[in-house]
Formats: structure tokens, sequence, C-alpha cells
């Protein structure tokens, strides 16, 4: 997904169009899908997302998935 972001990103600074890290942010919070809104809730609540780096984000998010594959698994 975050490949995919940043390709997109990439083709909008081509053609002179670019936006902040916050709205790539806000972007990907709300792209994700009803099973992650409690998660997008506390990242919303913790964190001031204007500062919040995409790679904080990404890693925040991805740690996240993992249990939620680790508790489907089970």
């Amino acid at each position: 997904m975050f490949t995919r972001f940043q390709t997109l990103v990439f083709g909008l600074k081509v053609l002179k169009r670019s936006y902040t890290t916050y709205d790539h942010v806000q972007k990907i919070l709300r792209s994700l899908p009803l099973v992650w809104r409690p998660k997008v809730t506390a990242i919303e609540e913790a964190q001031n997302l204007k500062n919040m780096s995409l790679e904080v984000l990404i890693s925040n998010l991805r740690s996240h998935e993992m249990v939620l594959n680790a508790d489907s698994a089970a």
C-alpha cells in the first residue's frame, strides 16, 4: 500500500501538485477499512498528526496489521 501511495505522490509532484505530509497522513488514515477505525482513532488522539512522518505512521500501521493477522490466524 505504501509503495503505491508513494508512486501516486511522486506522480503528483511531477505535475507540480504538492501536498503536505499532514495531507498524506490524513489520506492514508481515511482510506483504511472500518476494521481499522479503532486504531485510526487511537492514532489521531495519541499523536499530533501535523508532526507525524509517513514512516512513523506506516510503521505503526504495519505493527497493528501483524496483530490483526495473528488474531485472525488463532
